[in-house]
């Protein structure tokens, strides 16, 4: 391909892509294919000679389209929403051919310079304190790491401080091993935080032990000192707490309040994952969520959930930068060069190579503005409000947690096999899409609003479908 066809290709793709966003409710939400199924459509080995683009275009709908979830359908409410926007479409068309590897700043200045801006003007956005901003001479800043996800912040922020507390006793105890410290390293999360959580313990190698929660799936301060305390009074040296900010099951809140005080009193790193909920603390309203961020030494959130910003796009925080640098600075020869402080940022990460990812971040927080993303943010979170009521107005049904943003737990009142068999012929009837979870014992079906083009019919129409499954279910099996 030439230049000459790649700008003829360019305009059709774009057509393409366009057409397909416009239309996508008119796509069936949910995939009917079986494991396997896409093998059987395309040949065992790579062609000997070039197909024509002409065909390659033809087999997106014969062979991709069948195996796709419309992440990105009004009638997708499953999980939470992954971000979508025609201006991050665009920046991400221009990182990649671009092209650049931005692991240092000789490596592309632009790429290392725009980041570290963008992670301040979010900040700000957020009103997060000063100590998490760069600026020109700041010890904090922000990053986005790597693998774009919230599980490499989650890891990242637990080996800086499992790095962070084995030199501190190290300094005071020279003799004893640092195998031996590590052994009696604990970390500690919520019995609702995600599974990448207790994940970045199994690699870091070191314990975790997990906190129950009050009546509201939080972690409260009062549980987490007891647990403490009966650690320290066992030899265990507590280390690191993962606090989160809107949980994948119910979108509930640790109280970091309560507990970020405890954790700097014990010397142990904060770490916050606010993944989901994070983007929603733009709005004023919201930003309460967040007090006791002061507490913290790091901060996570993805703005390729809820932000308009396409995936991935993950952002980190970190309150002194040298705890995570301490932790992963390697410097060979062949990656100096004559600006070696201007901002590193693979010192704060586990991979070397990164994309120019925050030219997505740029385009998007110019051409919508903080308050076309906080209108946009409202939006969802009154959607979910709208839909709450539909489900507390029906008499079968309850909710099951708090709704607080964008995110609806609810059940038929009943036992959960029922709840299951509901959930199964939502799903196979394939006009729309949900995933449950599991809250006090209680088999819960879960409903987020995730579609940038999500509107009030969507939600309607998902409710009769719903409630018509339902009074077939009911009939069926009455309770």
């Amino acid at each position: 391909m030439n230049v000459a066809e790649f700008r003829k290709r360019g305009k059709e793709m774009v057509d393409y892509i366009a057409d397909y966003l416009e239309n996508i409710e008119k796509r069936q939400v949910y995939p009917d294919v079986e494991p396997g199924y896409l093998r059987a459509l395309i040949p065992e080995k790579a062609p000997e000679e070039p197909d024509t683009y002409e065909d390659v275009v033809k087999d997106i709908e014969r062979v991709i389209m069948p195996g796709i979830t419309h992440w990105h359908s009004p009638y997708f409410f499953a999980y939470f929403p992954t971000a979508s926007s025609f201006p991050a479409l665009l920046a991400d068309m221009l990182s990649g051919a671009i092209g650049c590897i931005g692991f240092s700043w000789a490596a592309s200045p632009a790429c290392t310079e725009l980041e570290t801006v963008m992670m301040d003007w979010l900040g700000k956005m957020m009103n997060l304190p000063e100590e998490f901003l760069a600026g020109t001479e700041g010890k904090g800043g922000g990053v986005i790491q790597a693998s774009g996800t919230a599980s490499e912040a989650t890891l990242v922020a637990l080996l800086a401080a499992r790095t962070r507390m084995v030199k501190r006793i190290l300094a005071d105890d020279p003799n004893r091993s640092e195998a031996d410290i590590i052994s009696k390293l604990v970390a500690y999360s919520s019995y609702e935080a995600h599974s990448s959580v207790e994940r970045a313990a199994l690699l870091g190698g070191v314990k975790m032990k997990k906190i129950p929660t009050d009546s509201k799936f939080s972690v409260r301060g009062e549980m987490f000192s007891k647990m403490l305390e009966e650690d320290k009074a066992l030899g265990l040296i507590p280390f690191y707490f993962c606090a989160t900010l809107g949980t994948t099951a119910s979108c509930a809140f640790d109280c970091i309040t309560e507990i970020g005080p405890i954790c700097n009193a014990e010397g142990m790193w904060m770490h916050i994952d606010a993944a989901y909920a994070g983007s929603a603390f733009i709005c004023p309203e919201f930003r309460p969520l967040l007090d006791g961020i002061e507490f913290a030494d790091s901060f996570n959130f993805n703005p390729h959930k809820w932000l308009l910003v396409n995936f991935d796009c993950s952002t980190m925080w970190v309150k002194n930068r040298t705890d995570i640098i301490g932790a992963f600075k390697m410097d060979p020869l062949y990656l100096k060069h004559d600006h070696q402080e201007s901002g590193t940022v693979s010192h704060w990460q586990i991979p070397l190579g990164r994309r120019f990812r925050s030219l997505k971040m740029w385009f998007v927080f110019r051409m919508y503005g903080l308050k076309g993303l906080q209108e946009y943010i409202r939006k969802h979170v009154a959607l979910a409000k709208e839909f709450e009521a539909l489900v507390r107005a029906d008499d079968r049904f309850q909710i099951s947690a708090d709704v607080v943003l964008g995110l609806v737990c609810f059940r038929l009142k009943g036992s959960n096999d029922l709840n299951e068999a509901l959930l199964k012929r939502i799903n196979s009837a394939r006009r729309i899409h949900l995933v449950p979870c599991q809250l006090s014992g209680k088999f819960v079906l879960r409903f987020a609003v995730c579609a940038r083009s999500t509107e009030s019919r969507h939600l309607q129409e998902a409710w009769v479908h719903i409630t018509q499954l339902a009074s077939e279910l009911l009939r069926q099996f009455p309770q």
